[in-house]
C-alpha cells in the first residue's frame, strides 16, 4: 500500500495534473538543497517523491 494514498491527495489539491506538479518539483528542490520540513526520522519514505506526499499529506506545503 502506498502511503499517503492518493484520494487524501486529491482532497488537498485538487487535480492530479497540479499534484503531480507540485511533487516533481518539491521533490527537485529536496534533492538539490537538502532542506525538509520535517525531521530525517519523521519521514516513512525514502525517496524525495515519497517524503514530498508526505509534507503534502501533512499540510507542510500550501498553493497560493
Amino acid at each position: 500500500m502506498i502511503y499517503p494514498s492518493i484520494d487524501s491527495l486529491l482532497n488537498k489539491i485538487g487535480s492530479k495534473y497540479l499534484l503531480v506538479n507540485v511533487i516533481a518539483k518539491r521533490a527537485h528542490e529536496m534533492k538539490n538543497t537538502n532542506h525538509y520540513q520535517m525531521k530525517e526520522e519523521e519521514y516513512k519514505s525514502q525517496k524525495e517523491i515519497g517524503k514530498a506526499l508526505e509534507e503534502v499529506s501533512n499540510d507542510l506545503i500550501h498553493l497560493s
